[in-house]
């Protein structure tokens, strides 16, 4: 009974968070992103970079977002004709800009992002669980398959081919659903991982990060009850995300844009400040506030040239 029980709980699961990974369509940016018709027009007007990236930043002054692109420009999609947020890549198989878009996986024919992310982590799961179930089961009579005790049937080689397929989808989903675990508590994107978003202060692949905890119930919500469980219970409305690089004051972040030394053209140009207010984002209700402490130690460890950020106590 045990065995049933636990058998078709796990296969229910896994069936349901595949079925809302595959059927949950891509959030996409909401209409405050795009520019007005006047601006549009202006825009394709407009052929010098520049000057498109002037009509930009005005459009984007009073938008929330805080990542710019490697030239420090304001980050456009062309194609869906829109300011896109902070973590929102345009996928070319959907043909849309996706909110906190992770990658497109061709296993679900879907793109996996803001919307069906937690979905996603526990397809894989389930599916490890499920792989795992089943060779554990099939184990006993592989065992008996290399001792000969087997019953010379037909029945021998579907032993044999079970339990090799099992252990192997559980090897490769083992490491991909290990990868992905390291981003939820790191608050990366795959694609964040191998393109560092771009701050004020320069790249920077943890800007996002709120520690594990924080991080963790961004994706999963506040209530551990829900967890496991297939429905939508993500924080915020994947336009808007907490950052430590900015949850300040906002007269501190423009002092010390001003006082910061321009490197080049792109580096001088006006970039959004207006800090995420709390009843944005709930990850940021009981936060203290965040100052900049200038620690060495870690520029070394990360290479690049930004300052780490550290609490001051409440």
């Amino acid at each position: 009974v045990v065995y049933l029980v636990v058998f078709h709980l796990s296969f229910f699961m896994f069936v349901w968070s595949y079925w809302k990974t595959i059927f949950t369509s891509p959030a996409s940016p909401t209409k405050e992103f795009c520019l007005s018709k006047a601006d549009k027009e202006q825009y394709e007007k407009e052929e010098r970079p520049e000057s498109q990236q002037e009509i930009l930043r005005r459009a984007a002054k009073d938008l929330p977002i805080y990542t710019t692109t490697a030239s420090r420009a304001i980050r456009y999609c062309d194609r869906c004709q829109l300011i896109k947020p902070d973590r929102c890549h345009h996928c070319s198989a959907c043909d849309i800009c996706v909110l906190k878009m992770d990658h497109h996986c061709p296993w679900v024919n879907n793109c996996v992002g803001f919307s069906n992310y937690k979905f996603f982590l526990l397809f894989l799961m389930y599916s490890l669980l499920y792989c795992l179930f089943v060779a554990a089961t099939v184990l006993q009579y592989f065992i008996k398959f290399w001792t000969n005790e087997l019953p010379d049937t037909h029945a021998k080689f579907h032993v044999l081919f079970l339990f090799f397929v099992a252990a192997m989808f559980f090897i490769s989903i083992l490491s991909l659903f290990s990868y992905h675990c390291w981003l939820v508590g790191k608050n990366r994107s795959t694609i964040e991982t191998f393109r560092a978003p771009t701050f004020r202060n320069g790249p920077d692949k943890n800007g996002f990060s709120l520690g594990c905890s924080k991080n963790l119930r961004e994706v999963f919500g506040d209530e551990k009850k829900y967890w496991l469980i297939p429905i939508f219970t993500s924080l915020g409305d994947g336009c808007n995300f907490p950052t430590r690089l900015v949850i300040m004051d906002p007269e501190q972040l423009t002092v010390s844009s001003q006082n910061e030394p321009a490197k080049s053209s792109g580096a001088s140009q006006p970039f959004p400040t207006r800090p995420l207010s709390e009843s944005q984002n709930r990850l940021l209700t009981s936060d203290c506030q965040w100052v900049e402490s200038g620690s060495e130690e870690e520029n070394v460890k990360s290479g690049s040239q930004n300052r780490s950020i550290s609490p001051v106590p409440c």
